[in-house]
């Protein structure tokens, strides 16, 4: 019989972390004075910023994200796991703009600068959390509008089988751009300068000579649902927020398809590699893309380190440019008005942030964000406390200073 890709289930409300790369932080993901953040590829006790959770069955719902149908627990439903297209993979809404111009769409967790068509918005839809299903404030509940990255963003890894692994039953050869010994190296220019119709990387190499991929129809399976070639894993990547306004996700160990994919589907096992992946090893070959939206203020800094391929675009426009199979690499920006002129960006626009990653061959797998002064405009609503209610205990991490 085909083995056939399946959508994974994944209602909003009761996402399982099965899959934990590493962890950092506990209660809200505000470390104190004494968890600072480290310096981009400097690592703290052993420890991870951020980790990393696939969505898992609830028994307690039939809902399946991404089958095209609407049910309880989902905002929309658009059939895919594409992110950037309005429906996130986790079939929550997404902001709609364009050169930093957007619609106002209630629940999409963005509130417009200067707009009053909405009174909150704390990216949902759910009635009685103290902003209602039409973004209205509801009583009983204290709503505070900050500008600040969700602490958790949709992440879709695609899982590959590779080169090496010969055709199974329906199954043709694994890609050939995944575990292929002849593809090594840098190689800049593999993709276009602008994203494609789908929102998607576009092929740059037709024509050209090339070190590191096969030709433009392999390359578009890459980040799209292909059946029999790829199968979707849906999670999220969960960030560290510091006082001082950064954000990290930091995983020297990034698999987030481990046990999952291909691999339980049998058919294809882990693989090891020397120290990096022992027994019973890691599911390598796969890629991965999120998204996440910003209000740009001119003060923004971005860090990604990371390998194999990496490719980011701001406002649709390519930023970093990584490609290739090699170690980890690191690219930094800072969006000061050189940079915002070449992307397109203006003070108070709101524009999409696309990040897309491939893990190609058996070796390490780095996956690394840092940003500082990256946010959009939601709202926070908490119960107000009955009267004669004791006062709640301060948190832990009340009262923490910036990091050093």
């Amino acid at each position: 019989m085909p083995i056939i890709p399946h959508a994974p289930s994944r209602p909003l409300s009761t996402l399982l972390a099965t899959l934990f790369l590493s962890l950092a932080a506990c209660g809200d993901n505000t470390p104190s004075e004494d968890d600072p953040p480290r310096a981009p590829g400097r690592s703290t006790s052993g420890a991870d910023a951020g980790t990393v959770a696939s969505a898992a069955f609830d028994g307690g719902s039939t809902s399946i994200c991404g089958d095209a149908f609407l049910e309880d627990d989902e905002a929309c439903d658009d059939g895919n796991h594409d992110t950037g297209d309005g429906c996130s993979p986790l079939c929550t809404k997404e902001p709609q703009c364009t050169n930093g111009v957007c619609a106002s769409i209630c629940g999409d967790g963005v509130m417009l600068p200067g707009s009053t068509a909405e009174a909150c918005d704390d990216g949902n839809t759910v009635a009685n959390d103290g902003c209602s299903p039409t973004c209205q404030l509801e009583p009983g509940f204290a709503c505070q509008t900050l500008n600040q990255m969700p602490l958790s963003i949709p992440v879709v890894s695609r899982d590959f089988r590779g080169r090496d692994l010969p055709p199974l039953g329906a199954l043709p050869a694994g890609h050939v751009d995944f575990q292929n010994v002849t593809q090594l190296g840098s190689e800049k220019g593999i993709v276009q300068s602008t994203l494609n119709a789908l929102g998607k990387p576009a092929y740059a190499k037709t024509g050209l000579p090339t070190n590191t991929t096969s030709n433009a129809a392999n390359f578009a399976q890459w980040y799209l649902d292909t059946d029999l070639v790829n199968k979707p894993v849906v999670g999220t990547l969960n960030f560290i927020r510091y006082p001082s306004g950064e954000h990290i996700f930091h995983a020297p160990n990034f698999f987030p398809a481990d046990n999952l994919g291909w691999v339980a589907a049998g058919a294809e096992a882990h693989r090891t590699y020397g120290m990096d992946a022992p027994p019973p090893g890691h599911n390598y070959s796969f890629t991965t893309e999120t998204r996440f939206w910003f209000e740009y203020k001119g003060t923004e800094r971005f860090t990604f380190q990371g390998d194999d391929d990496v490719w980011v675009f701001i406002n649709r426009r390519l930023a970093v440019d990584m490609g290739g199979l090699h170690a980890t690499e690191s690219n930094s920006l800072i969006l000061d008005a050189a940079l915002a002129f070449n992307l397109g960006l203006t003070p108070g626009g709101i524009y999409e942030v696309a990040v897309f990653h491939a893990e190609r061959r058996a070796a390490r797998s780095w996956y690394h964000i840092y940003m500082r002064n990256f946010g959009v405009r939601s709202s926070v609503c908490v119960p107000i406390p009955a009267a004669g209610a004791s006062r709640p205990q301060a948190s832990e991490g009340a009262g923490a200073r910036s990091p050093r």
